[in-house]
């Protein structure tokens, strides 16, 4: 006999009719057991109020990660990987789409400083490859509005990629 699964809306129900206290000890009880869930209480109740700032923090603790890339370009791509990890996480805890775009953006732009440009390492290049067309991807899904915002830094990180890196071209990736 397997425990019944209830949709979230059901639970959203349930906890509407609980104490402050309850609910208190419920929210601890689950942060207790995955770290994720730890992270995201964290986020919520410390650094939501100030997105701008926790963006920023988490900006700089990607360069730093980027600084310390090891020149082996196997061992570069594992790295990318994590910081794009992490990156992700923190995306989902923003629940915000020009938050993830500034985010990658960033990545992009310390991907085009700190990764070794001659390298033929295929999976390498991969990353930035599928990271700017995210990108591309979420701009076109914002209000066109926010789209305009965000044009101007996304051509800019193409036009530096074309111009750093002679295996990408800008043509592939234009708006």
């Amino acid at each position: 006999m397997s425990a019944p699964a209830y949709g979230l809306q059901h639970i959203k129900k349930e906890i509407q009719h609980l104490p402050n206290a309850q609910l208190a000890e419920l929210m601890l009880r689950l942060a207790r057991y995955k770290k994720e869930n730890k992270e995201l209480l964290a986020y919520l109740l410390f650094e939501a109020h100030n997105e701008a700032a926790f963006i920023e923090k988490v900006k700089a603790e990607a360069g730093f990660m980027f600084s310390q890339l090891s020149s082996i370009s196997y061992n570069a791509a594992k790295g990318m990987r994590k910081i794009l990890r992490l990156l992700g996480k923190y995306s989902k805890f923003m629940a915000s789409k020009g938050a993830e775009i500034e985010l990658l953006i960033n990545f992009c732009e310390n991907y085009l400083e700190y990764a070794d440009r001659r390298t033929s390492y295929k999976p390498l290049r991969l990353i930035l490859i599928k990271q700017v067309d995210k990108v591309r991807g979420l701009i076109g899904k914002l209000h066109e509005d926010l789209q305009f915002d965000y044009q101007d830094s996304y051509n800019q990180l193409i036009s530096d990629a074309e111009d750093k890196l002679g295996w990408f071209k800008k043509n592939d990736h234009l708006l």
